[in-house]
């Protein structure tokens, strides 16, 4: 105990001995992580609620997956050419926006995409290839996604390059750990805000007020980073160097990292299939609330951000333990574990009975996935050569991320025909995964203590 209080104290003061800079981005992160997390998970039900079916829900996350995918290059490329400052406070600024176009979504009407489907028989089983009905979408709920996640995915090169600046190269993981420390804190506490606004409010009216709420925060942060953050030490990069030099990475990329590529990508496809779907099962499909002491009874929109407070609760509670474990046992068991809870997830859900309980330990469990992510970055990284670990890590990542994109519209059209399907074939291909990456995944011996 006396080791991990002063584990805890030494961390505090090394936070606070930080340069201003990055105490101003942790800061802004945490407000902008808390606005996005306080409305990204519930935009699903927010659609539902306005009338979209599972084909547009699918599609809506196939669309935020493409977002996160193509986002941060340019955005990094940008805030080279302008300067950081600027960059973030352009991003805030369209973040902001992104929650108000949420708010104000039925403003903007809906378009219609064409009912593109048939049926097929495969073994006795009568298989849906894409979609029955027309899919009616909210124009903007699409827009605001455009926007909101502006500063979350746009803003990453920048935030990486303040933090770079702003520290000494011995302070730098620090620095880092600072950022992502608020960030992971607005991931706790975002659900739990939005559940406390929807314990008072019905969904419909307790999102509005979420999303007004979202929008405040983006902009209070967006006029704290821009007043307070010092871009004196801003630097203007050059221009990117071409295509070549990306088709050049995806050549040399190591090939101890294509198992973990394949395995990671088709674990990643599998979540992407029903991730957007989670909260359509807490609140439709199994309905379930509960009763908590002191609080009373919660609906199940409200129940559901507790549960993914209870799900970040667990990831921080274990990532820096396993990370440690990870030196004994080695890299590879520790991203297993990771993979498998990621792969089993979706089909524990959708047949759990609707028990309040039995959803709080199976979100519990669900956490467990990001005690592999310390030990998944460490795999990555591994084998790069000297002076090549960025290159590697983002070839690695933009390959993994363009593949993923399509999962949650092929979810969505799967889900259409019958929401067990779509989990179970999420689960199937997880472990298909899992089990590529137990196969022939490589361990690094010099990870291991």
């Amino acid at each position: 105990m006396d080791d991990a209080d002063g584990g805890l104290r030494s961390l505090l003061r090394q936070f606070f001995a930080l340069e201003g800079d990055v105490l101003v981005l942790s800061v802004a992160m945490f407000a902008f992580s808390l606005g996005f997390q306080m409305t990204s998970r519930y935009v699903p039900r927010y659609m539902s609620v306005l009338g979209a079916g599972a084909v547009a829900i699918g599609l809506f996350g196939t669309f935020g997956n493409l977002v996160s995918a193509v986002y941060p290059y340019p955005g990094g490329a940008l805030s080279d050419r302008i300067g950081s400052r600027l960059a973030l406070t352009l991003f805030g600024l369209a973040s902001t926006a992104g929650f108000l176009v949420w708010l104000f979504a039925e403003s903007f009407g809906t378009l219609t995409v064409p009912a593109v489907g048939t049926t097929v028989d495969l073994a006795g089983y009568r298989i849906v290839v894409g979609w029955l009905d027309p899919a009616v979408l909210p124009v903007g709920i699409f827009l605001g996604l455009v926007f909101a996640q502006a500063w979350k995915s746009l803003g990453l090169g920048a935030t990486f390059a303040i933090v770079k600046q702003a520290v000494t190269p011995d302070q730098l993981a620090t620095g880092f750990a600072s950022t992502e420390t608020f960030r992971r804190l607005a991931f706790l506490l975002g659900p739990l805000l939005a559940a406390g606004v929807l314990t008072v409010f019905a969904f419909e009216t307790g999102f509005r007020v979420i999303l007004a709420v979202a929008a405040a925060f983006g902009l209070a942060a967006t006029l704290l980073q821009y007043v307070l953050y010092d871009a004196s030490e801003d630097t203007l990069g050059k221009s990117f160097g071409g295509v070549s030099t990306v088709i050049e990475d995806l050549r040399s990329m190591p090939e101890e990292l294509r198992p973990l590529l394949v395995g990671d990508t088709l674990v990643r496809f599998a979540n992407g299939m029903v991730y957007v779907f989670f909260v359509i099962v807490v609140t439709e499909f199994l309905e379930v609330g509960a009763t908590v002491p002191l609080v009373g009874h919660l609906s199940p929109d409200a129940y559901f951000g507790v549960l993914l407070a209870v799900e970040m609760a667990v990831a921080l509670l274990v990532m820096v333990p396993v990370s440690r474990l990870s030196r004994r046992v080695g890299l590879k068991p520790v991203v297993a574990l990771g993979f498998a809870v990621y792969a089993v997830f979706p089909v524990l859900l959708i047949y759990a009975p609707p028990n309040a309980a039995v959803l709080a330990a199976l979100f519990a469990f669900s956490g467990l996935r990001f005690a592999g992510l310390p030990a998944h970055k460490a795999l990555v990284v591994g084998p790069a050569e000297a002076g090549s670990g960025g290159r590697v890590t983002g070839t690695y990542y933009l390959l993994r991320n363009v593949v993923v994109v399509p999962s949650a519209a092929i979810g969505g059209a799967i889900y259409a025909f019958s929401p067990e399907a779509a989990f179970g074939t999420a689960t199937a291909v997880g472990l298909v995964g899992l089990a590529l990456f137990l196969a022939f995944g490589e361990e690094f011996e010099q990870a291991v203590a």
